[in-house]
C-alpha cells in the first residue's frame, strides 16, 4: 500500500474494493470474491492500464503434489486450490471483458532477493 501511494505511475488503488461472484467447485453454491487490489495506473507507453491483482502464497497457487494418503490437510489443500482455481478463472472472465489485467502475486514478486 504504500508503494501505491508512493509511486507517481499509480494514479488508483484500492484495497477489497469490489466482488467478483464465481461458484465454488466445492460446494458448488455461488460465492463473492473480493481481489485484494485494483490499481489504475500510467503505462510506460503514457497510456492508462487498469489491473486487478490478487496476493497469493506460492503454494496455494498450484495444485497440492499427490499424496499416499487422503488426509484431512490434504482434502483441504486440494479444496483450496480448487477454490482459488475458480476465483482465478471468474476474475480473468471479469477483467476480459473489461479489458483490466489480472495479476497473480506471490511471495516471488514481493519479496526483495
Amino acid at each position: 500500500m504504500v508503494y501505491c501511494d508512493n509511486n507517481d505511475a499509480i494514479l488508483e488503488w484500492a484495497s477489497e474494493e469490489f466482488f467478483i461472484p464465481y461458484r465454488s467447485p466445492v460446494d458448488n453454491k455461488v460465492h463473492r470474491y473480493f481481489p485484494d487490489f485494483f490499481i489504475k495506473y500510467k503505462k510506460k507507453d503514457g497510456s492508462i492500464g487498469n489491473d486487478v491483482i490478487e496476493v497469493k502464497p506460492k503454494a496455494q497457487t498450484k495444485p497440492p503434489k499427490p499424496r499416499s494418503r487422503r488426509t484431512r490437510t490434504y482434502l483441504r489443500e486440494v479444496s483450496r486450490y480448487l477454490v482459488n482455481e475458480a476465483k482465478f478463472k471468474a476474475a480473468e472472465e471479469f477483467c476480459l471483458n473489461r479489458k483490466y489485467g489480472f495479476r497473480i502475486l506471490t511471495e516471488d514478486d514481493l519479496l526483495v532477493k
